[in-house]
């Protein structure tokens, strides 16, 4: 029988976080984070890390287990989030991830038998590399490679890609779990006012001092080169003032909010729920429970 799993998937400051608490406490489980920045120690209010409260309130995995001159990546997602589940389920408790990278829930959650000699990370390499491409660049490479298929879409066509690089060493199994994607969204005009309001509070919190350590000690590290740092570097060098960056940081995080809407409604099944409707609590609990109960 395949082990359960609840993802909570969306764009930044939609409310994940403290969905996946609430689930958690409700229904015994221990939460697993699916975003790449908040791996890194140090970073906690840039990141969006879950709070010590937070995490105080229900057991989180995933979270400062890398040093900032470390580098991360979906292939070492996939590795720690499956032992992380087996821990979780070995302990009578349900595995929740959460998190906004599409790129590590969907190299988890959606499995692949490797054969022969061959490394999940260079799949993983490679798909990463696709996901780079545009719709026409990744038309072309099908040409290219003289795949048809009976329908586009950017996830049929990285696969066959997928398939033909690796061969028989590569097929599509069915997913490794039973998966029930919890998809947040809201209104694209409340979405954005959340961000900008969780960017000044980031700014209350001490974010102009993270970045800072940040920049003084390791301005050239994977970890900068997510939202929430680099803008404001050019701050620290004199190059631009502070509200010039703050606003960049904003556009940035909007923008980056739209990339992830794209990515999980292209790529992945989900159920979105609209994160301001009065109702939606209701129903996320009431999904929960038959999906658990099924």
């Amino acid at each position: 029988m395949k082990k359960k799993v609840i993802t909570v998937l969306g764009p930044t400051a939609v409310g994940k976080t403290a969905l996946g608490i609430e689930l958690a406490q409700l229904f015994n489980g221990e939460i697993i984070s699916g975003d790449s920045q908040q791996v890194y120690k140090n970073l906690d209010i840039g990141t969006a890390k879950a709070t010590p409260e937070e995490q105080a309130a229900a057991r989180h995995h995933l979270i400062d287990v890398r040093e900032v001159t470390e580098g991360y990546s979906a292939f070492d997602f996939v590795q720690e989030a499956q032992l992380a589940i087996e821990k979780i389920t070995g302990r009578g408790k349900l595995p929740i991830i959460v998190g906004g990278t599409g790129l590590y829930l969907q190299s988890l959650l959606e499995g692949y038998h490797l054969g022969g000699q061959l490394d999940q990370e260079q799949v993983l390499v490679y798909r990463a590399e696709l996901e780079l491409l545009s719709d026409q660049e990744l038309i072309e490479q099908l040409e290219t490679a003289a795949i048809t298929l009976e329908q586009f879409t950017r996830r049929r066509a990285i696969r066959a890609l997928e398939l033909q690089r690796f061969g028989e060493e590569l097929t599509n199994t069915e997913p490794p779990y039973e998966v029930l994607l919890i998809g947040l969204s809201d209104a694209r005009d409340l979405l954005y006012e959340r961000i900008n309001q969780r960017v000044d509070r980031m700014v209350e919190a001490g974010l102009l001092e993270e970045a800072r350590w940040l920049y003084d000690n390791h301005p050239e590290v994977q970890a900068t080169r997510g939202i929430g740092y680099k803008e404001l570097f050019p701050y620290f060098a004199g190059e631009a003032a502070l509200d010039v960056c703050l606003e960049q940081l904003k556009q940035n995080s909007r923008r980056f909010a739209k990339r992830q809407l794209t990515w999980f409604r292209n790529r992945m099944a989900v159920d979105f729920y609209q994160a301001s409707e009065p109702d939606t609590k209701e129903n996320i609990l009431r999904a929960v429970r038959d999906f658990l109960e099924s």
